[in-house]
């Protein structure tokens, strides 16, 4: 017997688990320096129970992401086959695991930096957002030189691992029949083991999800803590998203929410342009003229500052996404982001999608979508033409007319400089047949927040270093601006700025779940017929809509925004995802909702940390508002995968 238990402790079963233990480890000293680096999500929040809750989810999605990163040396350690049994073999195995657990930390600690960016875990979408950039290896590279740190710990962690993952001592067996007895079992355990480990436990009925992490924090934004970045990549391959729920019989559902527009009887139609701007990571944050509540606020945006006061503009306006290509389906074609993947899903991909241009084609308009970037950058081209663009301008287009400086504008690592991009557009809009629709999604506020060497003293450092970009990219909207008054087709617009996605965040109340979607909504006209500052929610998806509205456009077309023209301020509302949650924002009150159950409801405008849960104090409340956003996903999610996004029409 003791020779058994002998033989027991010898087996690479046990060194295997020390190893494990040490991957263990690595993972969680990277969830503590993710929780340090971004410690205005969580400083004030974090208590005792909360903390214990997270160390506890964050062992069962470890073990996950453990379990995808470690099978493969776990099969080939504990498979029963004797004649593997040499020292170089299992040499071979320790590398293995080390190099694959080296990468999961890298990934880890790489998002502990670009969690700021993105306000999320990085999935498998990462690849298609910059599937076409070519710069990416620079950024990279900028990146781990200024965050030096994080770089020289994600060192440590890996010749931790490769001082401490260690190789079995005993090797070989002289009875097989131990080895026989021992190494299947050995085998049958890790094996199960393994697979709990991936599904989340032996009791879960499904394997878990990005969403699961919820349960384990009071907000989304906490969930983050405990997932681990090779669990999110992982469980976002090849997966299915959009799944139909059936809160509704079809006829309950249409009275609660249409994604169906249709359009008013008596409007008359007008052929006005339509000019669409969508400014690089311009949350509201950063312009004071929707700031004015804060004391001795600095604002970065004084040219649009001065235009909002012309304009009309809301409260409380949001994002629908969190990252760039989320933007265009949102803005363009009213189809918010609810689903990881978003753009990369096949039901989108394959689906006969309409938008602004497309529409609008139909009342004979030229269009086209200006980006300074590579013509492939990001899909955007690809895009644009889906929802009916004619011509599309990007970096090659710009090239191709030397008398704006070509690659001697370029900014070096994404696009043309924002002041010389917009020079441009406004030039050739000046070309262009009327009526047009013309977009344009700007570049130069973004990472790694650069402005032309020629600017830098005009536009010097802020408190954070996106804001000289911000100020440099205002700067030449005025620019642009003092051009366009100029021209023949000016007058006859309506012009509408937007920003993708909220960035860098100095204020508490901008870093919240509702904080991190709120972007302007702006609509200019120079005649002043649109304007002034709304009590209402206004969301990307809504820009459509009301575009149409504004036009009195008389066909009906698929959207999941309103009419913010005709549509009252107490009925207007957003939508978004975070982190596997759905959000609703309207009147007061934000609420948190899994898909199944209601999390949470805070009122936003007076608790801006959202620390007060008041579901359970407000019930009518927080279901009237559960009950409206259940149809809102339904009937999302039943357009996705069953029914069209357009509705056929005949000329």
């Amino acid at each position: 017997m003791k020779q058994f238990i002998k033989a027991v402790l010898a087996t690479p079963f046990i060194t295997l688990l020390w190893n494990l233990l040490m991957v263990y480890i690595c993972f969680m000293i990277c969830r503590i320096a993710f929780i340090w680096y971004n410690w205005d999500l969580y400083s004030g929040y974090l208590d005792t129970e909360l903390v214990l809750n997270m160390l506890k989810g964050s062992l069962r999605f470890d073990t996950a992401g453990i379990m995808y990163l470690s099978i493969l040396y776990i099969f080939l350690t504990l498979v029963p086959l004797h004649f593997k049994e040499r020292k170089r073999y299992y040499q071979i195995t320790r590398w293995i695991l080390i190099i694959c657990c080296s990468v999961g930390i890298v990934m880890n600690l790489a998002d502990t930096v670009y969690y700021q960016f993105s306000g999320k875990r990085t999935t498998i979408s990462l690849f298609t957002e910059f599937a076409n950039e070519s710069n990416i290896a620079q950024i990279i590279l900028k990146e781990v030189i200024n965050s030096w740190y994080i770089t020289l710990l994600g060192i440590a962690l890996i010749a931790f691992l490769i001082k401490f993952i260690r190789i079995p001592k005993t090797i070989v067996y002289n009875n097989l029949w131990h080895y026989y007895l021992i190494r299947p079992v050995s085998f049958l355990l890790m094996g199960t083991l393994s697979v709990a480990g991936m599904r989340g436990g032996f009791t879960s009925s499904h394997p878990i999800t990005l969403s699961n992490a919820n349960q384990y924090v009071n907000r989304p934004v906490e969930a983050v803590a405990v997932l681990n970045t090779p669990f999110c990549f992982v469980r976002t391959l090849d997966k299915k998203q959009m799944v139909t729920p059936h809160y509704y019989t079809e006829e309950e559902l249409n009275e609660r929410f249409s994604g169906v527009i249709m359009p008013h009887s008596n409007d008359v139609f007008r052929d006005k342009n339509v000019v669409v701007f969508i400014l690089e990571s311009f949350g509201t944050e950063y312009i004071g003229a929707l700031n004015k509540d804060k004391p001795d606020f600095v604002s970065y945006t004084p040219f649009l500052d001065s235009l909002i006061e012309e304009s009309l503009t809301f409260e409380y306006s949001f994002a629908n996404g969190r990252k760039s290509i989320d933007a265009m389906p949102s803005i363009l074609s009213g189809i918010p982001m609810f689903v990881e993947n978003f753009v990369l899903t096949p039901t989108l991909i394959n689906k006969n999608v309409s938008g602004l241009a497309e529409e609008l084609s139909n009342k004979g308009y030229y269009s086209a979508f200006f980006h300074g970037a590579d013509n492939s950058s990001m899909g955007f081209k690809s895009y644009s033409r889906s929802i009916g663009y004619i011509d599309y301008f990007g970096l090659t287009e710009f090239n191709e007319e030397p008398q704006y400086g070509g690659m001697s504008k370029f900014d070096g690592i994404w696009a043309i400089w924002d002041e010389d991009y917009l020079q441009y557009f406004c030039d050739k809009m000046g070309s262009f047949k009327q009526p047009f629709v013309s977009s344009i999604f700007t570049a130069s506020s973004h990472h790694p927040f650069a402005i032309p060497e020629w600017r830098k003293d005009q536009f010097p450092e802020g408190n954070l270093p996106i804001h000289k970009c911000v100020k440099y990219s205002d700067n030449g909207l005025r620019l642009f601006f003092e051009k366009a008054k100029e021209q023949e087709w000016f007058n006859n617009t309506l012009f509408v700025f937007t920003a993708d996605h909220t960035n860098q965040s100095e204020y508490p109340e901008y870093q919240t779940e509702v904080g991190k979607f709120r972007v302007p909504i702006i609509f200019y006209t120079p005649s002043g017929e649109l304007k002034g500052r709304r009590n209402a929610i206004a969301q990307q998806t809504d820009i459509l809509p009301t575009i149409l509205g504004y036009l009195g456009y008389d066909r009906p077309f698929i959207c999941f925004g309103q009419n913010l023209l005709t549509t009252k301020d107490e009925d207007t509302f957003a939508a978004n995802y975070i982190n596997g949650i759905f959000q609703f924002i309207k009147g007061d009150y934000v609420i948190h909702f899994d898909g199944n159950e209601l999390m949470a409801m805070y009122n936003y405008k007076t608790d801006t940390g959202l620390k007060e849960n008041l579901k359970d104090r407000y019930p009518d409340i927080a279901s009237s508002l559960t009950a409206q956003l259940k149809a809102v996903i339904q009937q999302y999610m039943e357009r996705m995968n069953e029914k069209s996004l357009v509705i056929s029409q005949q000329p």
